[in-house]
């Protein structure tokens, strides 16, 4: 098991769901915990909770699209903390379209935080995590990484590409006989914000009209909204799962096991060239 008690942790992300809950869970193994957030009010309220509890916390305001503000809060952490030796590359947002009428600002979008995001993290971090050769990086993919859900074009996209990101680096990892673990966290529903995240898209990227939603699109989503209140793993849950991976150098994490034969399904059509499993595999069942 790894000891982290009084290292640093980065967790992007951080200021609300699965992050904050993450920063919990290793700042009461003893981390330092650095949270980095786009939302500045929301990611103060959690620094100054982590702190109210005796936790040692610091909160960056960062956009984790833009490669300068990744680089600078690299450079504000190790001032404080020093070098992180966990990475949480956790900030993504949710976001649902078909392929036929995404626009390109929705693909500019979700690929910048969610792809982008995980990549401008490694290009910042890994090289001293790499050259300590000790410590451990998780990235939050998703279910729908494993399994390509209709209506999640986009999204789908962006974290089947996490997967294999982490995967790859895992795998290069364990060729150089290093000792920094990987985790690829993919999570089915989880009860966070993310299904807000509209709120934190950028001007530039809005589109010039996303139209009302008619009588049955918001009959629908009020019904998803109800199955996540009632159904929807907890952020703690999935945190503890998370340190339960880091401790262990575990590289899969899933929050539930309800998406398993759906990702099996795929496999096997993968395997035996028969068609994909139709309909897809819901991801709920409302």
């Amino acid at each position: 098991m790894k000891e982290v008690n009084k290292e640093t942790a980065l967790i992007t992300g951080g200021a609300s769901g699965i992050g904050l809950s993450m920063g919990k869970r290793l700042a009461e193994a003893g981390m330092k915990v650095a949270l980095a957030d786009i939302e500045i009010p929301v990611l103060e309220e959690a620094v100054e909770e982590l702190k109210g509890l005796g936790h040692k916390a610091m909160g960056v305001h960062c956009d984790v699209s833009d490669i300068t503000s990744v680089e600078e809060m690299k450079t504000q952490i190790e001032k404080e903390f020093g070098s992180p030796k966990v990475v949480c590359l956790n900030a993504g947002v949710g976001f649902g379209s078909s392929i036929s009428e995404a626009t390109i600002s929705d693909w500019e979008w979700v690929m910048g935080v969610n792809l982008w995001g995980v990549i401008h993290g490694l290009n910042t971090f890994l090289p001293a995590i790499k050259e300590m050769d000790e410590g451990h990086i998780v990235m939050t993919a998703s279910i729908a990484g494993l399994i390509s859900v209709p209506n999640l074009g986009p999204y789908n996209a962006t974290k089947f590409a996490v997967v294999s990101i982490a995967e790859t680096l895992r795998q290069e990892l364990l060729t150089e006989n290093s000792n920094v673990g990987v985790s690829c966290l993919c999570p089915g529903f989880v009860s966070t914000n993310i299904f807000n995240s509209e709120r934190n898209r950028p001007e530039d990227l809005l589109n010039s009209s996303t139209g009302d939603f008619t009588e049955d699109e918001l009959l629908l989503r009020e019904a998803f909204m109800e199955w996540i209140v009632a159904n929807a793993k907890q952020p703690d849950e999935v945190a503890e799962l998370v340190y339960q991976a880091i401790s262990n150098n575990k590289f899969w994490i899933f929050t539930d096991d309800q998406h398993l034969n759906g990702v099996k399904s795929r496999h096997s059509s993968i395997v035996t060239g028969e068609e994909l499993p139709w309909p897809a595999p819901p991801l709920i069942d409302l």
